[in-house]
């Protein structure tokens, strides 16, 4: 890891961990009650982002105090700011031309540039994000509740070394793997991804560019490639699996919380 990458993944941390007990007080007593998504828009659902996965897992239990123990990075990010899982789909920015390397800062790909700051300020923080499985080649599905239609996906993978439990995501630590062509508006936007000769854990950073007017989205998926034995050494992420099949968490799926 680069010196630049590691001061740089210190200060999110450290800036974290300050902040979110603060944020804490101020939202979720009210927020986490009463929040819903100001607009439907959409996000990478399939491996789920940092924040929707968040809302699967915990949206219907959310208060639930073993989620500190159980998936801490949830817990976290529930904490800092709730409106980062009930606007799961909200995480956009505008105007930007193209230009995504220039406009989003080295550190913070994953809340697109500290977009609608602090909302979503928290998906930069490096830590134990829970990583879904994935084999070598799978499925990437974005849902679009608002149908916006999409210009391209263009996909990402962290580069190999990458550690995203202590390490903030940056242009330098990602390599390209595929930009799509145009889908037209409609529910989902799916695509093959090939991850051939890579195993463990990564983030998939996808950039959906909509086709409505200049609007693209920044998502950080969080996955374990080839899942096998490193899926089995998981501890957290094999606690979550039970905790969501045997709990109210499981239910709220896609478009529950959707205006």
């Amino acid at each position: 890891m680069s010196i630049r990458a590691h001061k740089r993944s210190l200060t999110l941390a450290i800036t974290a961990a300050l902040v979110a007990p603060f944020a804490f007080l101020a939202t979720v007593t009210a927020d986490t009650i009463t929040a819903a998504p100001a607009a439907a828009h959409g996000s990478v659902t399939d491996p789920p982002t940092r924040n929707y996965g968040c809302l699967e897992r915990w949206g219907s239990d959310h208060l639930n105090p073993e989620m500190a123990t159980i998936d801490p990075m949830c817990w976290g990010a529930w904490r800092h700011d709730p409106n980062a899982m009930w606007n799961w789909n909200g995480l956009y920015r505008e105007n930007v031309g193209g230009n995504h390397e220039a406009v989003i800062p080295n550190g913070q790909l994953c809340s697109g540039g500290r977009t609608q700051s602090p909302r979503y300020d928290y998906m930069d923080t490096p830590g134990e994000w829970v990583a879904k499985d994935v084999p070598q080649q799978f499925h990437l599905t974005l849902t679009d509740q608002a149908r916006h239609g999409a210009d391209y996906l263009r996909i990402y993978v962290s580069e190999p070394g990458f550690d995203p439990t202590t390490e903030a995501l940056g242009w330098d630590d990602v390599q390209l793997v595929k930009e799509t062509g145009r889908y037209p508006s409609q529910g989902t936007y799916e695509t093959d991804v090939d991850l051939s000769g890579r195993s463990g854990r990564a983030v998939l950073y996808t950039i959906w560019q909509a086709s409505h007017l200049d609007q693209p989205y920044y998502l950080c998926s969080d996955i374990n490639i080839g899942g096998g034995a490193a899926a089995a050494e998981a501890g957290p992420e094999s606690v979550v699996t039970t905790k969501v099949a045997t709990t109210a968490a499981a239910g709220c799926r896609l478009g529950q919380f959707a205006a």
